[in-house]
């Protein structure tokens, strides 16, 4: 096959049976579409082009620059459309938390605007966040920028449509294989779930479409927790009649069955894809009386996250694995870590006796604008890479953990509850003191990070 443009590369992906002995279903025809094969790589290849396609030339053109809101495949596809466009991008995103995704937008030449850390809950606080970085610098550069939007453009719902969908359909068609009865994809965008999913309805008014979503505190890659959903302008949750969430273990799991008993080399955002499947048919299974097919979407591929399986799976690398450290904090250890209301803690920020350390967890610009009085700021990566060298907190030392929602922050507490730390985690987080009309302040612009009290050990 002769091929004159890499865009030429785009689309029609295969579609990939998983064998029955693999994933164990009696009833279901499982099969996984590979959109990890597309030239640049993910599932975000088609969306890349079909935002840019009918306005690329004359962006060229007119000299403007592409800017988007991505940390991820997005931003890797749309460097490589633009590049060969001789068309400059640049990138507005929060801290990119994988290296290999870092490095090749680096090596593609990539202007990255990587605004300050993040807490790993999503902060409704915060005013650090890229659209609104994004529309700033468009109003103070008029005419400069061609903004995609990615979160918002029905052309990402398009893309699907028009391609992933049909092909998925085309493909069973064309192995006499049926029509599709569920459709399962991780929750990200939203553009490759409901484009797709649209299509196959049509073709099938039965069809199921499942959404995939991360479990709370658990960085997933390319799949968003129900709490970052709000983030995103194109999800509709009636669109799905299902959404299953997926803990980071759950996904690392099925991404090693693709790899391993596969052969497919896909990332944990497929992993996670799958373990939904898995999980979702379970019951279900059983009470079919005829052989069903599900298709779930293999958005990418394993190599841009190795340095994310070290950090999360070391055993996988040759690297012993601590019994006792973050990492290995179970959720019923979390969801069993001590909390204390807003009312208690009021009140012991009142007896000067009894003042606790209060550890505010979030991204820097929210800790700024509002904190609870005598706060400090150690955000969630911050305070992860301390733990992993020691406790930073003296013995005698009551310690507040305050993140957004309350919900990381309980990880942390149950984590140095067993180094022997008289600690616990702010019930509702920061936003539910903020919404009991607790008193707050904005931080004082301080030479240095406020010093942790006591020696430590």
């Amino acid at each position: 096959m002769l091929v004159k443009h890499v865009n030429e590369l785009i689309g029609n992906t295969p579609l990939f049976e998983i064998p029955p002995q693999v994933h164990g279903l009696k009833n279901i025809n499982l099969f996984a579409k590979l959109e990890l094969l597309n030239p640049f790589g993910s599932v975000k290849d088609k969306s890349a082009w079909n935002v840019l396609k009918d306005d690329i030339e004359q962006i060229a053109k007119e000299g403007k620059t592409v800017i988007e809101s991505s940390s991820g495949n997005m931003a890797k596809a749309m460097q490589l459309v633009c590049s060969v466009y001789g068309v400059p991008f640049k990138i507005v995103t929060n801290r990119i938390k994988v290296r290999e995704v870092k490095q090749i937008l680096q090596l593609l030449g990539a202007d990255v605007d990587e605004l300050p850390g993040l807490s790993e809950c999503p902060d409704p606080t915060d005013p650090n966040d890229p659209i609104t970085f994004i529309e700033q610098i468009m109003s103070a550069n008029p005419g400069k920028y061609f903004h995609t939007s990615q979160y918002t453009n029905e052309k990402n719902i398009e893309a699907h449509y028009n391609s992933t969908g049909r092909e998925i359909w085309e493909d069973l068609q064309a192995a006499k294989q049926g029509e599709v009865d569920y459709f399962i994809g991780g929750l990200g965008t939203t553009g490759s779930t409901r484009g797709s999913g649209t299509f196959l309805k049509e073709k099938n008014q039965a069809l199921k479409n499942v959404g995939v979503i991360a479990s709370k505190g658990h960085l997933l890659p390319g799949i968003r927790n129900v709490d970052e959903m709000y983030e995103v302008g194109l999800f509709r949750k009636d669109f799905y009649d299902d959404i299953i969430e997926v803990s980071m273990d759950e996904s690392i799991d099925a991404m090693l069955m693709l790899i391993r008993q596969c052969g497919i080399l896909a990332g944990p955002t497929g992993g996670g894809s799958l373990a939904a499947a898995l999980k979702y048919f379970k019951d279900i299974d059983g009470t079919l009386t005829r052989k069903h097919n599900a298709v779930f979407i293999c958005c990418d591929r394993v190599e841009w996250y190795l340095s994310y399986l070290q950090k999360y799976r070391p055993e996988l690398f040759g690297l012993a694995v601590k019994k006792d450290s973050l990492k290995a904090i179970t959720k019923e250890q979390a969801d069993s870590a001590p909390e204390v209301d807003c009312d208690t803690l009021e009140t012991w920020l009142a007896n000067s006796s009894a003042k606790p350390l209060i550890v505010d967890m979030r991204g820097s610009l929210a800790f700024k604008a509002s904190r609870i009085p005598g706060s400090l700021n150690i955000p969630t990566d911050g305070l992860e890479d301390i733990a992993d060298m020691g406790v930073p907190f003296a013995n005698d030392q009551k310690v507040v953990l305050v993140c957004p929602t309350g919900e990381v922050s309980k990880r942390f507490a149950a984590y140095f509850k067993t180094k022997g730390v008289d600690i616990t985690s702010l019930e509702g987080g920061f936003v539910g003191w903020r919404d009991a009309g607790k008193t707050t302040e904005r931080a004082k612009n301080e030479g240095a990070r406020k010093s942790l009290v006591g020696t430590g050990r």
